[in-house]
């Protein structure tokens, strides 16, 4: 496929552009390495002297300001490094858009809306088989009910809940990070193997039941601080995952298996966490047999606060010197027939994926094979020896 998907910046940016305080990071073939950059009107700005990583902006005790403060050279129109970074039809002598993150620890939160517990106690119960799953959710449904927008996990009712479901033989491991106190964090992949909006994303070729899984991300700091948000697809190998939890890093933690982007939206007075938890994401998704789907997401439906699931992923329990980025969880059922009656919803190769917010932008992606994808090779030690030479940080 060699048309034009990746969007233009209209099609990328969020709707008050104008307005938000956007940053990321690009390829610069110059520099031979990444680049910290920052949005302002038509240009991508470099801000690498000032901040060599992300991090290093995110870790600064106020973003936005150091963010406004900084200056660099323009590295070019933000129209062109959107069009660049196809990479069917890049040029790599000029600029491209790279996930908006680098030494972040990538975590996600999961079954933190009702429906996302449900659609994995179905997996579980038909142990990834899709063909079993319509009968699965029938009786899952037919037990629980559809009244779980109000529920807060930990509660009272919940514990109940939880005990009714037990005594109906639907006891599932899910249950407790879906309704208990805590919640299910895990990691989603290696520091620096995000990939940003305009590329692939994988799906393992062993894998017959998958979908995307649109979320917001937070960007935390160190300190525990929220200081912006994004927007990530957290891939999902449905059968993979059925089989067993057990198996969660197989089914999550793949070659171009989390993207991340466009950019991250830093906190400031046009934007704030309370703009998070009123958000809503919306997926689309166009194959090239002519399916297409429409779901949205509002965070409003969440079960867990963001902050609290901030506060549950870092604290004196664990440490994130460099911070951290968190999948907040996604509310999409994947249940729409897509190949035959009952199969519900998954990928075909080369289906377009976007995931949007009016104040977040557009994060798009086209679906391959992880085994097919480019390797994954440009790590930490790599980083460290190209911000070395261009003279960012002290000599390794």
């Amino acid at each position: 496929m060699t048309t034009d998907w990746t969007g233009g910046v209209a099609a990328t940016l969020p709707d008050d552009a104008d307005q938000a305080l956007l940053v990321g990071r690009a390829w610069d073939p110059a520099a031979g390495g990444p680049s910290v950059v920052v949005v302002r009107g038509a240009d991508v700005v470099d801000l690498s002297s000032s901040f060599a990583t992300m991090s290093t902006l995110t870790e600064a005790s106020d973003p936005a300001a150091a963010t406004a403060s900084a200056a660099g050279p323009v590295l070019g129109s933000l129209e062109a490094l959107i069009r660049n970074t196809d990479p069917d039809t890049r040029d790599v002598s000029l600029p491209w858009l790279l996930s908006p993150i680098d030494l972040h620890v990538v975590k996600a939160a999961g079954v933190t809306f009702p429906v996302s517990m449900l659609e994995r106690i179905i997996e579980e119960k038909a142990r990834g088989d899709a063909d079993a799953a319509q009968g699965v959710r029938a009786s899952v449904l037919d037990a629980v009910g559809s009244e779980l927008s109000e529920l807060v996990p930990g509660s009272p009712e919940a514990v109940r809940l939880k005990e009714y479901l037990i005594g109906e033989g639907l006891w599932s491991q899910y249950l407790e990070v879906g309704i208990g106190p805590d919640a299910e964090i895990f990691t989603k992949a290696p520091v620096l193997a995000t990939v940003g909006t305009g590329v692939d994303v994988g799906i393992r070729s062993d894998s017959e039941w998958n979908n995307p899984e649109p979320e917001v991300v937070l960007v935390v700091s160190s300190a525990g601080a929220i200081v912006g948000a994004t927007l990530g697809n957290d891939v999902n190998l449905r059968d993979i995952e059925g089989r067993s939890a057990l198996l969660l890093g197989h089914a999550k933690d793949n070659n171009a298996s989390a993207s991340v982007g466009p950019v991250i939206r830093l906190f400031d007075a046009s934007f704030t966490l309370d703009d998070v938890r009123a958000e809503t994401v919306t997926l689309t998704v166009d194959g090239t047999d002519g399916f297409t789907m429409t779901a949205s997401s509002h965070m409003a439906q969440i079960s867990r606060d963001p902050a609290d699931l901030s506060d549950q992923a870092l604290g004196a329990h664990h440490q994130y010197p460099d911070g951290l980025v968190l999948y907040l969880g996604t509310m999409f059922a994947p249940i729409d027939d897509r190949d035959d009656v009952g199969r519900g919803f998954t990928h075909h190769l080369d289906d377009i994926v976007r995931i949007s917010s009016p104040r977040l932008g557009t994060l798009v992606n086209r679906v391959r094979r992880s085994e097919q994808l480019p390797a994954w090779e440009f790590g930490i030690g790599a980083l460290i020896t190209n911000l070395a030479a261009r003279g960012l940080i002290g000599a390794a």
